[in-house]
């Protein structure tokens, strides 16, 4: 009896350590807690509105002009909302996905000019030979049916890695288009600029490539490389007030990175790293090298970040400025405070309550968040 119950005990003990360790390719894909919370849940200065809890993987959300909020499910569904509820559709005419690991259906933005051209963008991991790729995608909707779909850029090559495909769009004040896209895995083809992986490329709103980007024109680069040395860079937002784009990025076990993206620079990954390999051992002895970028913030742990916003909106006064951070692993919402383009300080939001994969601001200035584990869509209501 006194050997069955220390045999349970080990059992018990090795099967915890088990469900603790992160996965080979990152803990952007943990799904650890299932709890549902409270439908309203009071916080310091404003209230979570849980609006919906049946999402598996959601991962990007746009508005339209209308009301309507598209929001996006990794397996290749795109959910229909309006006046905060669900409204039991889903558009149709959605690409096939690669829907392995991190693989799928992942951001969705409007174009700046929706009003006049009604072109919508999706990114997503598109298949083909040899495995699959990240693309961008245009559409446009005759009712909830996708139309006119044109795949404007596909990383090349393809590869059969199901991790680290990215990857979210941002436009400037030019209408340029920006995509990240991850590594897949090929950690020294990242330093490389004669393939797409562990890149922000930057190309016109048809996937034409400006020819002032930084390695256009030079040989066996990629023309539409803006930025290169990311790892797998979920998150990116436009600073229209300052001209600015943010970009966030996971690390390998600690080294998650807040990036300030400036033209033709090094981001150092795999050479530098605040992070170690998964297994404990060392991944480079550098966390700073001359010639590449150094995170404006880094996290040690890895909080797992993913999509982040810009506060802009009036309803948040104290916000104004800050950006806000989903994190997975953490289950939290990060406010990070800037000064010009220093870290200032931090603040956790939300914290505990599921697995952030994006936040967003709506455009009658609310904050929203989808989560997975549990899987929901919630609102930031200021206390009035």
């Amino acid at each position: 009896m006194k050997n069955s119950f220390y045999y349970v005990l080990v059992v018990v003990i090795s099967l915890s350590s088990v469900l603790a360790c992160e996965p080979s390719n990152g803990n952007e894909d943990i799904n650890r807690d299932t709890n549902t919370p409270a439908d309203t849940t009071q916080w310091s200065g404003f209230t979570v509105q849980k609006l919906y809890d049946q999402f598996r993987n959601p991962w990007g959300m746009a508005w339209l002009p209308d009301g309507r909020l598209l929001i996006t499910e990794r397996s290749g569904e795109i959910l229909v909302f309006k006046d905060d509820k669900f409204t039991g559709e889903k558009l149709s005419g959605v690409p096939a996905v690669f829907n392995k690991g991190q693989g799928g259906l992942m951001d969705i933005q409007l174009h700046p000019n929706y009003a006049q051209n009604k072109w919508i963008y999706i990114t997503y991991s598109k298949p083909g030979p040899g495995g699959a790729a990240t693309a961008v995608m245009r559409f446009k909707l005759e009712g909830n049916q996708m139309v006119e779909q044109q795949d404007i850029f596909v990383a090349k090559p393809y590869l059969p890695a199901d991790f680290h495909f990215g990857s979210r769009v941002v436009f400037d004040k030019n209408g340029f288009l920006y995509v990240s896209v991850g590594e897949r895995g090929t950690q020294p083809k990242v330093q490389q600029l004669d393939n797409d992986h562990g890149k922000i490329h930057r190309i016109y709103d048809d996937g034409r490539v400006p020819a002032d980007n930084p390695f256009a024109g030079q040989k066996d680069a990629k023309a539409s490389i803006w930025t290169y040395g990311h790892r797998n860079p979920q998150g990116m937002v436009y600073d229209a007030a300052n001209d600015r784009i943010w970009e966030i990025e996971h690390g390998p076990k600690g080294g998650d990175e807040l990036n300030l993206i400036q033209k033709g620079k090094n981001y150092g990954w795999p050479k530098t790293s605040y992070g170690i390999n998964y297994d404990g051992t060392i991944l480079t002895e550098y966390k700073e090298m001359e010639g590449v970028e150094n995170p404006v913030r880094y996290w040690v742990p890895s909080i797992a970040p993913c999509g982040m916003m810009l506060v802009t909106s009036k309803r948040y006064p104290e916000w104004k400025g800050n950006l806000l951070i989903g994190a997975l692993s953490f289950r939290l919402i990060a406010r990070v405070e800037l000064s010009g383009t220093k870290f200032v300080k931090e603040e956790d939001l939300i914290k505990d309550m599921a697995r952030v994969r994006h936040v967003a601001q709506s455009p009658d200035g609310y904050i929203y968040a989808i989560t997975e584990g549990p899987g929901l869509l919630l609102k930031l209501a200021p206390n009035k």
